[in-house]
C-alpha cells in the first residue's frame, strides 16, 4: 500500500508527481488522497472523466459536497468541499486543501499543452498537489517544480506483442483502433457481419454516446470495439487486446506515424491489474517497428525535452496590447511557445471587422469580454474563420442592448438542432452544435435565464445522444446476435416462446419457424449471426420438441392427417412426408433432419406415424387391401398385385391376356373380391369413392418422391367431379391413379366413362344409329367432344346433319383360344416355355 504520509516529504505544502503508465490506478489513488483532505480539487483532461468522477465522488460525500466544473457542465451546490473540473475550467481562484491535474504529460500537447503548463507552474493546493502522468515528463517537472517529491506506478500486469492478426480472426474482449472515422465504420461493419458487431468510440461523440457505446462492450452485449485514439484516455473497460488497423494519422495539420509513447497510451488499455493485456496490429497493417514494440513493452520512452506555455497574464489595456501579450515569450528555455491556438486565431479574425475593434475599444470589460467570447470553443471544429463569424455575431449581441444574447435567437438556434432524424453524421453535426449552446449558457449572465437554457441544451443533447446512440447500435451492433450470444454463455435456462404459427422467440428475438418436428432459422447469410441463432435454437428446443415427441407418439390415431401434397400433418402442421417405397400402397414415411431431433425420439415417431399409415390405409382402401390379403389362386393375386401398384385401376387391354386365361371359378373370386371387368378397365368400384380417391392420389404423389428429390405435385381432384381437365406436363397416370381416364384435354372418371361405353354399346345392339343427346349428360359432354370420346372406347362416330352417328368398330386382332385341358391331342410343351411356367405357377 502507497505510504501517502511520504509525500511530499518536507513540512511545507507537498508537491507529489505520480508517474506511471496507463491502467495503474493513479486516478484512484489521487481521489483516495483527496477524500483525506477536508476540501480538494482535480482537474482532468476530458469532460466525460471529470463527469465519472464527479459521480464517484457524489457516492461517497453526498451530493451538497461535491461540485462539477467544465466547460459544458456547472453543478456547484451552496458549499461545495470538492471540484472536479476538466483542467481547462478549474477555478483556480478556490483555496483548497489538496489539488491534482491529471494526465500532466499533455502539457506537451500542441494544442492544450499550454493550459497543463500553467497548471503545472501555477496551480496548487493549501497542504498538498498532485500531478498525474506518463514517466516522460518527469525530467522538466524535476527542473520546473522545485521539491516535488515523485512516486512511480508499476504496471502491475504484462503488456506483450503478439504480431499480426486478421480482423475476422481476433480474440474475444478486443478493442480495434483505426484514425478516421470512414476506418472505423467500415471496420465496425465487417465486425458485425463476422462477429455479431462492435461498439464504436470517436471523438465526436458526446460523452452520454460514447458512455453508452462502451456500455455495450462492457456489459457483454458484444465482444469487441472500435475506436479512434480517443481511446486512449479517460475510457476504463476490460479489454484484452488491442490490435491496430493503422500506425499513422492526421494530427491536426498533417499526416504522421505514431510515436512510441502514443502507441503505449492507446495499447495500454488492454490488461487490467493483475490480468495481462496484449497488443498488435490487423487489417493489412504492416508489423510495429521492433523498438516501438520493446519500449512498449519495457515501458521505456524517450523524455519530453520541452513543454508548450503561454503567457496568461493578458495585457487588457488595448486590442493591440491583448494581442501582443498573447505572443510574449516563454520564461525557461524547457519551455515553448505553441503555433496560435483556436482561441487566439479566433481573435485575430473577429478583429478584422470593424465594429468589433469598435466595440472592444469602449473600455477594459468590453475587451475582456471580447477574450471571453473568442475562447468558446469550437466543437463543430469548422476553420477558425467561420467560428469566428459565429462568435462575432454573439459578441454583437453581449455588446448591445440588455447586453445578453436575445432568447427568441437562442432559441430559434436551438430549434433548428432539436432534431433526431438523418444518418449519423448529421446527428454528430447536431450534438457539436448543441455542445456550444450549451457552452454559452453556462457563461455567466450571457443569457436572460441561463439555468433554462442550460436544462433546455442539455435535455437536447441528451436525447441527440441517444438517436445517435440507437443510430450506431442499429448500424453495427446485430442485437439479436449479440444477446444470444451473451445469453448462451450463461449459465441461464433459455426458453423458446413459440407463436401460434409457428414462430420462434427467445426474450423477443426471432430465431425462425418451428413446423411440426422441423426448426428453419431465420438466415441472414451473417456466419456469426446464424452460427447464434443455430446455437440458441439447439438450446431452446430440444426440450419443446422432446415434449412434442412424447405428445406425438401418445396421440391416437385421430389427430392425423394428409395434406394435399402427401404430408402427415399432425396440429395443423406437417411432420413428416409420404416418399416412394418398395410398394405404391405403402410408401416410406419421411422426418425431415433436425438436429435437435435425437434418434431414438426419430425411431418412435416413425414407429407411431407407420401404424397410423397402415391404419389409415386399411380403412379408406379397405377392398384393395383386403384382396391383397386374400387366399385365393396365383392368377388372382397376379391380377390383384397389378391393380394394387396402379392404386385400384388398370387399362383392360394391359391384362386381357392374363383374363383371357382365367378360370369361371376365378373370375368370380375377383368379383367377390369388388374387381370388376369394365369395357375399357378392370377398377375396384368402392375406390372411386371421394376419400379413396385423394388417398389413391397421394399415394401416386408420394411414389414419385425420393427423400431428396421433390417429385411432381398436382392438385388433386375435386371431390364429385366427373371430369377434370388435364394439367400440362402431369402424367396421364395420376389421373388413372385418382380414377380418371384421360381423353383428349380430358380425363373422365372411370365408373362414369364405363357407363357411358356400356350405354353406347347397349344402343349399338337396338340399332340406334345416332347417338341421343340426352346420353351426353353422363360425361357433361357436347358433340364433339362425344365423337372424340367414342372413337377412344372402340367406336366409329362421325358429325352429320342428323347429329352425331356412330356405331361398334369391328375387332380386327385375332380371338384368344382358351388353354386345350391336357389329354386332348395337344402338341408337347417345352418345360422352359412361358406357358410350362405358368401352368407350375397355377398348380402352386
Amino acid at each position: 500500500m502507497t505510504n501517502f504520509l511520504a509525500f511530499g516529504g518536507g513540512s511545507g505544502p507537498a508537491v507529489t508527481a505520480v508517474l506511471g503508465p496507463t491502467n495503474t490506478g493513479k486516478t484512484y489513488l489521487a481521489m483516495d488522497r483527496m477524500l483525506g483532505h477536508a476540501s480538494g480539487m482535480i482537474g482532468f483532461p476530458l469532460r466525460l472523466l471529470a463527469r465519472e468522477n464527479y459521480d464517484r465522488v457524489v457516492k461517497i460525500r453526498g451530493v451538497g459536497a461535491v461540485a462539477l466544473i467544465t466547460g459544458e457542465e456547472k453543478i456547484v451546490p451552496a458549499n461545495p468541499r470538492y471540484y472536479i473540473c476538466t483542467v481547462e475550467s478549474m477555478p483556480l481562484d478556490r483555496r483548497v486543501a489538496f489539488l491534482a491535474v491529471d494526465e500532466i504529460q499533455l502539457a506537451a500537447d500542441v494544442d492544450r499543452g499550454h493550459v497543463f503548463t500553467d497548471r503545472l507552474l501555477h496551480a496548487r493546493g493549501d497542504v498538498e498537489t498532485m500531478f498525474l502522468g506518463a514517466e516522460t515528463i518527469k525530467p522538466l517537472i524535476r527542473r520546473l517544480v522545485p521539491g516535488v517529491h515523485f512516486v512511480g506506478r508499476p504496471r502491475f500486469s504484462k503488456l506483450l506483442y503478439s504480431g499480426s492478426k486478421k480482423l475476422t480472426r481476433l480474440p474475444r474482449r478486443s478493442a480495434v483502433v483505426a484514425f478516421s472515422a470512414s476506418e472505423v465504420y467500415g471496420i465496425a461493419e465487417l465486425i458485425r457481419r463476422h462477429r455479431g458487431g462492435a461498439a464504436v468510440v470517436m471523438g465526436a461523440l458526446s460523452p452520454r454516446t460514447r458512455n453508452a457505446q462502451v456500455a455495450l462492450y462492457q456489459n457483454g452485449d458484444v465482444d469487441y470495439i472500435v475506436a479512434t485514439d480517443a481511446i486512449g484516455m479517460g475510457l476504463n473497460m476490460d479489454v484484452d487486446h488491442v490490435a491496430f488497423a493503422s500506425l499513422g494519422k492526421f494530427d491536426g495539420r498533417s499526416p504522421r506515424a505514431l510515436v512510441a509513447s502514443e502507441v503505449a497510451q492507446i495499447a495500454g488499455r488492454a490488461g487490467r491489474h493483475m490480468n495481462e493485456g496484449t497488443f498488435g496490429v490487423t487489417a493489412d497493417t504492416a508489423n510495429i517497428d521492433p523498438d516501438i514494440v520493446s519500449r512498449v513493452e519495457s515501458h521505456e520512452f524517450p523524455p519530453l525535452k520541452t513543454l508548450f506555455w503561454r503567457n496568461t497574464e493578458l495585457r487588457f489595456t488595448s486590442l493591440e496590447a491583448l494581442l501582443a501579450s498573447l505572443k510574449y515569450a516563454p520564461p525557461a528555455p524547457q519551455l515553448i511557445r505553441p503555433p496560435p491556438a483556436e482561441d487566439q486565431l479566433v481573435l485575430e479574425a473577429m478583429t478584422n471587422d470593424a465594429d468589433v475593434r469598435s466595440r472592444a475599444a469602449a473600455s477594459t470589460d468590453r475587451l475582456r469580454l471580447l477574450w471571453d467570447v473568442a475562447q468558446v470553443p469550437d466543437f463543430r471544429k469548422v476553420k477558425p474563420e467561420m467560428h469566428a463569424r459565429f462568435i462575432t455575431q454573439v459578441f454583437h449581441y453581449l455588446t448591445e442592448g440588455a447586453g445578453v444574447l436575445p432568447e427568441d435567437w437562442v432559441a430559434g438556434q436551438v430549434a433548428r438542432i432539436d432534431r433526431t432524424d438523418g444518418d449519423m453524421h448529421v446527428i454528430m453535426d447536431r450534438i457539436a452544435a448543441i455542445r456550444t449552446w450549451t457552452y454559452l449558457a453556462h457563461r455567466g449572465h450571457w443569457m436572460l435565464d441561463g439555468l433554462a437554457w442550460q436544462e433546455r441544451t442539455r435535455e437536447v443533447e441528451d436525447r441527440l445522444s441517444d438517436a445517435l446512440h440507437a443510430k450506431l447500435t442499429s448500424q453495427f451492433v446485430d442485437s439479436r446476435t449479440a444477446h444470444l450470444v451473451k445469453r448462451l454463455r450463461g449459465d441461464d435456462i433459455m426458453a423458446a416462446d413459440l407463436a401460434k404459427d409457428g414462430a420462434v422467440e427467445v426474450d423477443g428475438h426471432r430465431l425462425g419457424h418451428l413446423k411440426g418436428l422441423r426448426f428453419r432459422a431465420e438466415r441472414t447469410g451473417l456466419r456469426a449471426a446464424d452460427r447464434a441463432v443455430l446455437n440458441a435454437a439447439n438450446a431452446a428446443l430440444r426440450p419443446v420438441i422432446a415434449a412434442r415427441v412424447d405428445a406425438i407418439t401418445a396421440e391416437t390415431d385421430a389427430a392425423f392427417t394428409l395434406d394435399d401434397t402427401a404430408r402427415i400433418v399432425w396440429r395443423d402442421e406437417p411432420i413428416a412426408s409420404l416418399i416412394a417405397g418398395l410398394e405404391r400402397m405403402r410408401p416410406r414415411i419421411f422426418l425431415p433432419e433436425d438436429e435437435r431431433l435425437e434418434a431414438a425420439a426419430r425411431s418412435r415417431v416413425e414407429a407411431r406415424l407407420r401404424a397410423w399409415l397402415d391404419a389409415h390405409t386399411a380403412a379408406v382402401l379397405a377392398p384393395m387391401v383386403k384382396a391383397r390379403a386374400a387366399a385365393v389362386s396365383a392368377p388372382v393375386r397376379g391380377i390383384v398385385f397389378q391393380l394394387a401398384e396402379n392404386l385400384g385401376a388398370i387399362r383392360r387391354g394391359e391384362v386381357e391376356t392374363q383374363l383371357t386365361l382365367l378360370k369361371d371359378e376365378e373370375r368370380k373370386a375377383l368379383a367377390r373380391l369388388g374387381i370388376r371387368f369394365g369395357l375399357d378397365h378392370v377398377f375396384f368400384p368402392a375406390l372411386l369413392k371421394a376419400a379413396p380417391m385423394r388417398l389413391r392420389g397421394l399415394l401416386w404423389i408420394a411414389a414419385q418422391r425420393g427423400a431428396s428429390t421433390p417429385g411432381p405435385v398436382p392438385a388433386l381432384p375435386s371431390s364429385g367431379r366427373v371430369s377434370v381437365p388435364l394439367v400440362a406436363d402431369i402424367p396421364e397416370t395420376f389421373y388413372v391413379a385418382c380414377g380418371f381416364r384421360p381423353i383428349g384435354s380430358t380425363a373422365y372418371r372411370i365408373d362414369m366413362l364405363e357407363r357411358f361405353a356400356a350405354d353406347a354399346r347397349r344402343m349399338t345392339r337396338e340399332k340406334v344409329v345416332v347417338f341421343p343427346p340426352a346420353a351426353l349428360s353422363l360425361l357433361g359432354i357436347n358433340l364433339e367432344t362425344a365423337a372424340v370420346v367414342l372413337k377412344m372406347l372402340g367406336f366409329k362416330a362421325k358429325i352429320e346433319a342428323v347429329g352425331l352417328t356412330f356405331a361398334l368398330r369391328r375387332r380386327t386382332s385375332p380371338k384368344v383360344k382358351a388353354p386345350r385341358l391336357a389329354g386332348h391331342g395337344q402338341a408337347p410343351v417345352s418345360p422352359d416355355s412361358p406357358f410350362a411356367k405358368l401352368k407350375e405357377l397355377i398348380s402352386s
